[in-house]
């Protein structure tokens, strides 16, 4: 009997101690309620690489990682047009952002809501990222996508249209 009641203390000690890995605080986006999100939140893998899916503290994030590589948040407000770098991946369009402190940040373009991702390059690479991310990302409404320089609309602080013959070289 003594047998029998240390191995259940120690089973119960040893989940115990997997259920305290920390929650990870992210803060949550702009439209985190989005039921676009929830769909998004639904279709994200369990792993990225070698990183596990964890628990994080607000609705409409995840994170993978211990410590954390990679964190998302769905329910961005999309992002203006820009001249940062773009990538196309499995169908979704991403601008690659390097962070201050050597992180990578990566927004879907095109989409409503948007998605967010903070990528640290020193544990995965953003390629891997974006593949296993793109495409439940894909499930969200497409508004737009990155085009070339040559094929872009030259817009004024508003976001309107200003007609390329009326500027000067």
């Amino acid at each position: 009997m003594r047998r029998v009641l240390s191995i259940c203390f120690v089973g119960l000690t040893l989940a115990g101690i997997s259920a305290c890995t920390p929650t990870v605080v992210v803060e949550p986006a702009p439209h985190a309620t989005s039921a676009a999100c929830a769909d998004v939140m639904l279709r994200l893998p369990d792993a990225i690489g070698e990183y596990q899916n964890r628990k994080t503290s607000s609705q409409a994030t995840d994170a993978w990682g211990d410590p954390t590589a990679v964190i998302l948040r769905c329910g961005m407000e999309p992002p203006a047009p820009t001249t940062d770098p773009c990538v196309h991946v499995d169908g979704v369009d991403w601008i690659s952002v390097e962070e201050k402190d050597d992180s990578w940040r990566f927004v879907a373009y095109g989409r409503t809501p948007s998605v967010e991702l903070l990528v640290d390059p020193k544990k995965v690479s953003g390629a891997d990222v974006l593949t296993a991310i793109s495409g439940a990302v894909s499930t969200l409404e497409k508004t737009g996508e990155c085009v070339s320089g040559k094929d872009a609309t030259v817009v004024d602080e508003n976001n309107n249209p200003i007609a390329t013959d009326s500027l000067t070289p």
